[in-house]
C-alpha cells in the first residue's frame, strides 16, 4: 500500500491533529522485576544488555483497554472545543481482554466516543500504529465529510512476564492522536509489506493456562535472529528507497529518522543498513520505558517534534516493524 500527499489539495494533505502519550511515574530497573531471578541465564543476559535500564509500570489494575481511554479522554481535554473523530481505530493490544466483545467498544465508551465509528485493527503488532495512520489518512481523503479520525493504544504485557526473549523487555504506555485535513505534520508517503509465513513464530497457549501462567513462546530463536532479520534487512532498505521516491526527495533531505524501540542493538543495525542515523530520542525512551509496542514510533514523533529541532518543511522518516512479519515505512514533513 502506498499513499502520497499531494501538497496542494485539501483532499489530500492529512497530517497529525493532536497528540497524547500515557506513561507511568513508575520505572523499575530490569533487574528488579518480579521474574528475573527466575530466569534462565540466557535470558537474563538479554534482558541485562538489550540496552533497556527500566520499565514503566502502571497499577497491576489498570488495563489496556482503560489505558486506551484515558488517553482518549486526557487528549480530548486538552482541546474540548475540538469535534469528536468521525472514526475510532484500535491498534489492538497483545492480548484481548474478553472474547466475543469489542474492545474498540469498550474504549470507545470509556472515552466517550459515543457518535464515532468504532474497529481494531490487529494481527500486525508493533507495525499496528504505522498501518493505522495511513489508514487514518485513506479514510479522510475517502469521504469528505470525514474531518477526523481517533488511533488509540495501549501497552501491557500478555501475563505477568515483561521479558520477551529473544525480542525485548515490555513497559506500560498508551496513547491517543488524530489524523486530521490540514494537520502538521503531514503525511507525505507511506508503504507496508507483510510476510504471512512467520505468523506462528511468536505465539501463547492461552487455551490450556490460566493467564497468569501464560508464557510467550518462540518457535525458533534462529529463526527469529537470521531468517526474519534478514527479511526486514530486505523490506526496509526496499521501502525507504520506495518512499522516497514517492515523494520525490532524496536520502539527503532527511531531518531525523525514527524506529520503534526493541533494543540498543536493532538502532546500531539499522543505522549501518540504512547510511540514516536513528535520532537519539528513541535510545532515551528505550533505556527510560523499554518497548511500548505499536506506541513507540507514537511516543519518539511526539517528543521529538517536541524538542523544536525542526523546522517547517523538514522530513521524518519513521521506520516500523514486528516479529509477526510486518514492516512499515513513513515520510511525515514537519
Amino acid at each position: 500500500m502506498t499513499t502520497t500527499d499531494t501538497g496542494g489539495s485539501t483532499d489530500t494533505a492529512v497530517g497529525v491533529g493532536a497528540v497524547h502519550c500515557l506513561l507511568p511515574d513508575e520505572l523499575t530497573p530490569v533487574e528488579k522485576l518480579d521474574e528475573f531471578g527466575q530466569l534462565p541465564r540466557e535470558e537474563a543476559e538479554f534482558a541485562r544488555d538489550c540496552g533497556i535500564r527500566t520499565v514503566g509500570r502502571f497499577d497491576d489494575g489498570a488495563t489496556a483497554a482503560g489505558l486506551a481511554a484515558r488517553a482518549v479522554r486526557e487528549l480530548r481535554e486538552k482541546d474540548p472545543a475540538a469535534p469528536d473523530p468521525d472514526v475510532l481505530v484500535v491498534v489492538g493490544a497483545r492480548a484481548p481482554e474478553v472474547l466475543l466483545g469489542s474492545g474498540s467498544g469498550h474504549v470507545a465508551h470509556e472515552a466517550g466516543l459515543t457518535p464515532s465509528f468504532s474497529f481494531v485493527l490487529d494481527g500486525l503488532g508493533c507495525t499496528g500504529s504505522s498501518s493505522a495512520w495511513a489508514l487514518a489518512r485513506d479514510l479522510l481523503v475517502a469521504d469528505p465529510s470525514r474531518q477526523s479520525v481517533m488511533i488509540a493504544h495501549a501497552s501491557r504485557p500478555v501475563a505477568l512476564d515483561r521479558v520477551r526473549h529473544p525480542v525485548t523487555v515490555v513497559g506500560d504506555g498508551a496513547f491517543a492522536m488524530t489524523l486530521v485535513r490540514g494537520g502538521r505534520p503531514v503525511l507525505r508517503a507511506h508503504r507496508q509489506h507483510t510476510d504471512g509465513r512467520f505468523h506462528d513464530l511468536l505465539q501463547v497457549d492461552y487455551k490450556s493456562a490460566p493467564w497468569y501462567e501464560w508464557h510467550e513462546e518462540v518457535s525458533s530463536a534462529d529463526r527469529y535472529r537470521f531468517e526474519l532479520a534478514l527479511h526486514s534487512q530486505q523490506h526496509l532498505k526496499r521501502m525507504v528507497g520506495q518512499v522516497l521516491d514517492d515523494a520525490g526527495v532524496r536520502r539527503q533531505q532527511v531531518a531525523a529518522t525514527l524506529m520503534q524501540n526493541v533494543t540498543a542493538p536493532a538502532f546500531q543495525f539499522y543505522e549501518t543498513l540504512l547510511g540514516l542515523p536513528v535520532h537519539p530520542v528513541c535510545a532515551e525512551h528505550l533505556q527510560a520505558y523499554g518497548h511500548t509496542g505499536a506506541m513507540d514510533v507514537v511516543l519518539n514523533l511526539d517528543r521529538l517534534l517536541a524538542r523544536g529541532e525542526l523546522a517547517p518543511g523538514d522530513l521524518v522518516l519513521v521506520l516500523n516493524n514486528s516479529p509477526v512479519a510486518a514492516w512499515a515505512v513513513t515520510l511525515w514533513e514537519v
